[in-house]
């Protein structure tokens, strides 16, 4: 089964300008190329440009100058100190050294917001990895994956045993790509009747879901880890620098 997916177009500006920044291209320090510039040679509208480069210099690899333009920082340097984030953790979360279980793995159809995340439509066939955490004899997630049926099957992702590696190398392997960057969504909502009995929270009770979309360079989403979270068992933190 083949998807076809073309990414926004700013998704394929800001992956472009990052590979030219990459490649020495356009090194930090020089001034990037105006909007002008970049609506005529990618024939691009302003507002998408626009957009590009906001997500650009909110990731740190440009800064804007009053009155000067904006010019190249780099490839963002992580803080050493930085927690590893839900949707890198999830990604390659090797299941053998985590206690809980493995509830579910096969097909199923994709719900509306996994479908959108995935770029197909809904109720298309996916297979669903899901997984109960626990910590101290205590549950304190659901995660789950996502992905097409095009990348897990043949593969251990649809499988009813603990994976050796993390999915991400499963996910790599079997589409030939490199997963590049994440998107997060978080939500909050309350839990299903399911999750009440796993979890042992109250229907009362507030839960955080977290999406993370994992894509390759272009853009193109290959799977979706999510990670149900118990509020009051959970803090989500996050550290980037003011530009």
């Amino acid at each position: 089964m083949t998807f076809e997916y073309t990414p926004p177009k700013y998704a394929q500006l800001i992956a472009e300008l990052e590979r030219r920044i990459d490649s020495g291209e356009y090194p930090p320090g020089s001034p990037l190329p105006s909007e002008h510039q970049l609506m005529a040679e990618f024939g691009m509208a302003r507002p998408t440009v626009v957009k590009a480069l906001g997500v650009l210099r909110d990731q740190g690899w440009i800064v804007t100058h009053q009155g000067k333009g904006r010019f190249v920082r780099g490839r963002p340097a992580m803080p050493t100190a930085q927690q590893v984030r839900t949707g890198r953790e999830l990604l390659d979360r090797n299941e053998a050294q985590v206690s809980g279980r493995l509830l579910s793995a096969g097909e199923v159809e994709a719900p509306n917001r996994i479908a959108t995340y995935l770029g197909i439509k809904p109720a298309s066939p996916v297979v669903l990895r899901r997984s109960l955490v626990e910590h101290d004899g205590e549950p304190i997630e659901i995660s789950s994956a996502w992905l097409p049926v095009a990348v897990a099957d043949g593969t251990a992702l649809a499988e009813s045993a603990d994976l050796k590696h993390g999915v991400r190398r499963y996910v790599e392997s079997a589409a030939g790509a490199s997963l590049d960057h994440i998107v997060e969504h978080v939500t909050a909502r309350n839990p299903t009747k399911e999750e009440c009995g796993l979890l042992g929270v109250k229907s009362s009770a507030a839960l955080l879901t977290v999406y993370a979309v994992a894509c390759d360079a272009t853009g193109r989403p290959w799977v979706v880890v999510e990670t149900v979270l118990p509020g009051d068992r959970h803090e989500l933190e996050d550290a980037y620098p003011i530009l």
